[in-house]
């Protein structure tokens, strides 16, 4: 198929899938298959495009399912959560560091990759990446990286927590803190069940909130060696910490639900299109995973993810067994 023809599809086909999606019920794995699918035969000749209206439409998503969250049970996951999140972030940041070290990973890709499994995926990266200003081609990997494990997560969990018989409850929680970014941990939930989804928006968005120290820390960390660079050599002084809106723009959202309870039928509308509108996201999500990103990947920053990701899923499930056990 030549380009001319690829683009003609991909001008029309993308956005009639997305209307497809939008109102014929598609699950999210179904969704994000397409999208795959979609890349895979040539179709996305624009994928800076279609992944910007992803990203976008993946924040206006998750402000909207605020609408249909209570707001105590958001500060109650986020109190309930704070150790085990603590520590788990903590100790990925460390021996994801030494590993990266080992692999011989960029110093900056490395840190991404790191702070990305860490805290919630592409978000965390973007907010990092705002601080340290690193080489294009680092975040397009750790980005890349993030995104690929998604979508294995994104199928892959569902059927991990149906054959382990995970309770909807523990499976929200695994799903929160074992998979990266906050699409994929709202596709898994959507997958699983009602009571998954809610825990598992609840409890990553709670946790989401780390971006906001651990991007100063990355902040100090880049000013302190900013001052170690020899005299005479010309650096980047202006940093940017861009905040997380979409999840102050999801507290908010709860909030006015919660203080105005006459706007609840409302909000379990908003919620249901919310929920209709991420699953399109990550139909997008799909259609960015063109091969030449797949292929720029490399694979040192691939297995430095998967090292990382494999023994974070296994030891946060075995927390949460003991946690709830007890």
């Amino acid at each position: 198929m030549n380009q001319r023809n690829g683009m003609r599809i991909g001008a029309w086909g993308i956005p009639l899938g997305m209307l497809a999606i939008l109102f014929g019920g598609a699950s999210g794995a179904v969704a994000l298959g397409l999208g795959i699918l979609v890349a895979q035969l040539g179709w996305n000749l624009q994928p800076e495009r279609w992944s910007l209206w992803a990203h976008r439409l993946l924040q206006i998503s998750i402000i909207g399912l605020g609408a249909g969250i209570d707001l105590p049970l958001v500060a109650q996951a986020g109190m309930d959560g704070f150790g085990i999140t603590f520590v788990s972030i903590a100790l990925i940041l460390v021996f994801g560091g030494w590993l990266a070290h080992w692999l011989r990973v960029p110093k900056e890709a490395g840190l991404l990759i790191c702070v990305g499994t860490a805290i919630c995926g592409g978000s965390a990266i973007a907010a990092v990446a705002g601080v340290l200003r690193p080489r294009s081609q680092h975040t397009a990997t750790a980005l890349a990286v993030v995104f690929a494990l998604n979508a294995v997560a994104l199928l892959l969990f569902p059927l991990v927590g149906n054959y382990l018989n995970l309770s909807e409850s523990m499976f929200g929680w695994w799903a929160a803190l074992a998979i990266h970014d906050t699409s994929s941990v709202v596709g898994a939930g959507l997958a699983y069940g009602p009571d998954a989804l809610l825990i598992a928006t609840t409890v990553k968005l709670a946790r989401s909130l780390w971006i906001i120290p651990v991007a100063c820390l990355a902040s100090y960390y880049h000013q302190a060696e900013r001052r170690n660079v020899p005299q005479g050599q010309v650096v980047e002084t202006k940093a940017r910490f861009p905040l997380p809106w979409f999840i102050l723009g999801f507290i908010g959202m709860a909030g006015l639900v919660w203080l105005l309870p006459a706007l609840q039928p409302l909000g379990a509308e908003l919620f249901h299109w919310s929920q209709r509108a991420l699953t399109v996201a990550l139909f997008l999500i799909g259609v960015g995973m063109v091969p030449a990103m797949l292929k720029q990947v490399g694979w040192r920053p691939l297995a430095l993810g998967v090292s990382l990701w494999i023994p974070t899923a296994a030891l946060s499930l075995l927390a949460l067994k003991f946690w709830m056990r007890a």
